[in-house]
C-alpha cells in the first residue's frame, strides 16, 4: 500500500513510521524542507509526497492543524483518485468533517475524520516513535456508519498503526466529548501551574503534581486554534468546572465540614461509577 502524509510532526511523523515499519510505502510532505529532509534521510519516508505523488496513493493521512488541514484538503481534492481514503488527524472534528465530506463527494474519494488519542507533551518528528498508536484509541467521524463491511475496511487499512480500540461517533459528539477528555484538561493543567507556589514544589511533590502539570507543557499555537475552534462545548466545561470549585471554595472558607465532606464525597463515588 502506498501512503501519503502531510504533517510530519509527532503525530504525522509517528504514522509515517508506523506503516514504514510495517513494510509500506511512505511518501511525506511537510512545510519544513529541514524536516521533510531529516524524514526521507532517516528513512521514515520513501519519497516526498507531491502533486504528481497523490494519484497513486491508497491511504492519505493529514496532520495538520485544522484550518490547514482544511485548506491543503480543498487543494488536492482535485488530485487525489477516486481510489483514494483521506483521513484527517486533527483534534477536531466538525469543520474539518463538513468540508472533507463535501469535497469527497464532489470529487469521488472517501474521507473520513480521525482522531488518534495518543500523543506527548513534546512536539515535532524527533519525538515520533512507530509504537505511539500501540494500544492507544482512534475515534473515527465516517461519512456513513451503516456499513459493516465499510468500516471493516478502515480498520484493515489502519492496523499497522496498532490502535487499541477504534471508536465511530459523528463530528459534533466528538467535539463534545474532546472538551471534557482532553481540552479542559489542558486548560486546567496550563493554569495550575501558574500558581506562584509552584516555583518551590521540589522535595514537596509526588505523583499528584506530576499527574496535574503533565499537560501544561503544550504547544500554544496548535491548542489556541483547536479550542477557539470548539469554543462552545469548551465554555460548557469550564463553567461547570469553574462552578464546582466555587463550592468547594465556598465549604473550605467558611469552616463547613459537612458540606465539603458531602463535595468530596460526590467526587469519588462520581469516579468510582465512571471508571470502577
Amino acid at each position: 500500500m502506498t501512503v501519503g502524509i502531510c504533517g510530519l510532526g509527532l503525530i504525522g511523523g509517528s504514522m509515517a513510521k508506523a506503516y514504514e515499519a510495517a513494510g509500506h510505502k511512505v511518501l511525506g510532505a511537510d512545510i519544513d524542507k529541514a524536516t521533510l529532509g531529516y524524514a526521507r534521510l532517516a528513512g521514515i519516508i520513501d519519497g516526498e509526497l507531491d502533486d504528481n505523488a497523490l494519484g497513486e496513493c491508497e491511504l492519505i493521512f493529514i496532520a495538520l492543524y485544522p484550518q490547514k488541514a482544511i485548506e491543503y484538503l480543498e487543494r488536492i481534492a482535485p488530485l487525489v483518485s477516486e481510489k483514494t481514503v483521506v483521513i484527517d488527524l486533527c483534534g477536531t472534528k466538525k469543520l474539518i468533517c463538513e468540508k472533507g465530506f463535501a469535497l469527497a463527494k464532489k470529487y469521488g474519494f472517501t474521507f473520513i475524520g480521525g482522531h488518534p488519542m495518543a500523543g506527548k507533551q513534546y512536539s515535532g518528528i524527533k519525538y515520533s516513535s512507530a509504537t505511539l498508536f500501540k494500544g492507544a484509541p482512534m475515534v473515527l467521524v465516517p461519512p456513513k456508519y451503516d456499513d459493516i463491511s465499510f468500516i471493516d475496511g478502515i480498520k484493515k487499512m489502519l492496523a499497522p498503526a496498532g490502535f487499541g480500540r477504534l471508536s465511530v461517533t459523528t463530528a459534533e459528539a466528538h467535539d463534545g466529548m474532546i472538551a471534557f477528555t482532553s481540552q479542559l484538561a489542558h486548560v486546567v493543567s496550563n493554569a495550575y501551574v501558574k500558581s506562584p507556589t509552584a516555583k518551590g514544589h521540589k522535595g514537596f511533590s509526588a505523583g499528584s503534581y506530576k499527574d496535574m502539570t503533565r499537560v501544561a507543557w503544550l504547544n500554544e499555537n496548535m491548542w489556541t486554534e483547536l479550542f477557539l475552534e470548539n469554543k462552545e462545548p469548551l465554555l460548557f466545561e469550564l463553567d461547570t468546572i469553574i462552578k464546582s470549585l466555587s463550592e468547594y471554595r465556598d465549604a473550605i472558607e467558611n469552616n463547613d465540614s459537612e458540606t465539603l465532606r458531602s463535595l468530596l464525597k460526590d467526587g469519588r463515588e462520581a469516579k468510582e461509577k465512571i471508571d470502577g
